[in-house]
């Protein structure tokens, strides 16, 4: 998943925009988060669902986060 896509579905659930950002230029904004931001690390549960006969049965990142269930406002 682009980070793009991770980054947009926190956006959206914390009612704050985003801004595009080049990878060069993402230390300099996330300080030293900025590499993890940077990263291009693709993964993949294709082995794992071959190896273990895995079957993912909950919703994906985005739609978990969607939920709502982690930007609820405590009181």
């Amino acid at each position: 998943m682009p980070f793009r896509e991770f980054a947009e579905a926190i956006s959206r659930n914390l009612g704050v925009p985003t801004a595009s950002i080049a990878p060069e230029d993402a230390a300099s904004h996330f300080g030293f988060l900025g590499m993890f931001a940077a990263a291009d690390n693709p993964a993949s549960s294709a082995l794992t669902r071959e190896r273990l006969g895995w079957v993912p049965t909950h919703p994906g990142l985005i739609a978990d986060l969607d939920d709502g269930r982690y930007f609820a406002t405590r009181g």
